[in-house]
């Protein structure tokens, strides 16, 4: 990488001569790793004229420098950071300052509270030998290629517009269009473009959806749930109502009176997998008029239905327009991307947009024209068979092996997924568990944070196999059975 010009001044200060101030500017700036070995310097022609010295004065400086190893020389190429320069010395971490701010009375609201929203998740996670973790994407899977000939295009002259001007509240009008004519219609979900909303992934939506319908209100979550949504909901500081699933989801004629919006995830429970039937979904609909209630349906995974076809949405049995659907492409091209979308009646969308962009205006429009190219030429759905092939091999593996070594599955999805919910023996702490795991390179998702209060089940688990080879799999499943086993140190 070439070091930009601009990063040169000369200190008005310094003594010496000009080649002795040029030679002692480049010096400080390897020593103090603001420029990297191997980074390239300006040309002397360059730096000159930005310096407004003669060209003679930075070339002897420039010799100087490679006669002490800080610079080296490759021939046509220029002048580089040598890879023998002195490495910056370690000045080790800042000193704690005094800080005569009472944040405890300076802050209006807190934001932090509750586990980390990564939780079971290092960074580091790709150096695990078995990470059955969730929602990450597995690079082998991935198109490069076409995502990239896709963004290429994105930043052509003919997309000058979507990439560099202020949309302000408008959306990519490709994108849209690729929502409602193709990704929609597959969901059993007829809108018209003004009824969706571009969205920086599905945690954005639900948090525009809470801010505009559940602030003060009372609100049902299902239990467990996604643990990032009762964060978003006490934040709008609503009144939560946990209402405990079972094998089938949510049951509607547990959602208490005065219930004025409920937040689910009926195709694909989070996180037991469990799918909503076709009943229960009519009666919990009926159950949201009865109590004149809205429903927010999180359909976060339906794409991952390689199964069976997925049940119909929510919002397509919806003759009253109180269901608002969220959609991401998340799960299905790559968690990094941000990209998902609110679907409603036009009352409430018009709300939601106003509120996006009196916060981020809209999302970026490059990204929103690469992922329609991505979608419109078929590479989307290209994408989607591939990672649904693997996934279903993955899981014919995992089931397999959690049968053969005699594991507990609690919750499996009937359409497909990438997870199974799990339940350790009773007394076992699945926190304890995921730590003494780590140490044999095996990375799983407690589940205590997925439920609400004080009861939390601390023996539920989550493995994920979206970010593990199969042949890695049943080894293991193998090590966590026989720390199950040993049971040593787990309660």
């Amino acid at each position: 990488m070439a070091i930009p010009v601009e990063t040169f001044h000369l200190s008005p200060s310094a003594q010496g001569t000009l080649q002795a101030r040029i030679q002692q500017m480049v010096a400080e700036g390897i020593l103090d790793g603001r420029f990297q070995r191997g980074e390239k310097l300006p040309s002397t022609r360059k730096l000159a004229r930005h310096l407004g010295v003669s060209r003679i004065t930075v070339t002897l400086a420039y010799t100087e420098l490679l006669a002490n190893d800080y610079l080296a020389s490759r021939g046509r190429s220029g002048y580089f950071v040598s890879d023998n320069a002195p490495e910056p010395p370690d000045f080790g971490t800042p000193p704690d300052r005094a800080d005569r701010v009472d944040w405890d009375e300076a802050l209006a609201q807190r934001f932090a509270d509750g586990p980390p929203l990564g939780m079971g998740k290092p960074a580091d996670w790709t150096r695990y030998k078995y990470p059955f973790i969730y929602g990450q994407a597995d690079p082998t899977l991935f198109d490069h290629a076409n995502w990239r000939l896709c963004a290429m295009q994105a930043l052509g002259a003919r997309n000058f517009d979507a990439l560099t001007q202020d949309q302000f509240d408008a959306d990519d009008p490709q994108l849209v269009s690729f929502i409602a004519r193709h990704t929609l219609p597959r969901r059993g979900i007829l809108a018209r473009p003004s009824e969706i909303l571009i969205t920086l992934g599905a945690q954005n939506a639900l948090w525009l959806a809470a801010q505009i319908l559940a602030t003060g209100r009372d609100v049902a979550v299902e239990n467990p749930c996604y643990p990032a949504l009762r964060q978003i909901l006490r934040q709008a500081r609503s009144r939560l109502s946990p209402v405990p699933v079972d094998e089938e989801g949510l049951p509607p004629e547990a959602v208490p009176r005065g219930t004025r919006v409920i937040f689910t995830t009926p195709s694909h429970q989070c996180p037991t997998s469990a799918t909503l039937p076709l009943p229960r979904r009519k009666a919990l609909l009926d159950r949201a008029a009865e109590l004149g209630a809205l429903i927010v349906e999180d359909d976060y995974e339906f794409e991952m239905s390689y199964l069976t076809p997925p049940s119909p949405a929510l919002k397509s049995l919806d003759e009253d327009g109180r269901v608002i659907y969220v959609g991401s492409f998340s799960k299905s091209l790559f968690p990094g991307l941000r990209l998902g979308y609110l679907v409603g009646s036009e009352p409430f969308i018009r709300e939601a947009r106003a509120l996006r962009a009196s916060v981020l205006r809209h999302p970026p429009g490059h990204v929103q024209r690469t992922a329609a190219h991505f979608l419109s030429l078929g590479h989307y759905d290209a994408l989607v068979r591939r990672i649904g092939k693997a996934l279903a091999a993955r899981r014919a593996v995992m089931e397999e092996a959690v049968a053969r070594h005699g594991l507990r599955v609690a919750g499996r999805g009937a359409h497909g997924g990438s997870s199974l919910w799990m339940e350790a023996p009773e007394g076992v702490d699945s926190g304890i568990l995921a730590e003494r795991l780590r140490a044999e390179s095996v990375l799983i998702e407690p589940g205590a944070h997925f439920f609400a209060g004080d009861r939390a089940s601390q023996r539920f688990y989550r493995l994920g196999y979206s970010s593990i080879p199969s042949e890695r799999i049943g080894d293991g499943v193998s090590r966590i059975a026989g720390m199950l086993d040993s049971g040593t140190g787990l309660t």
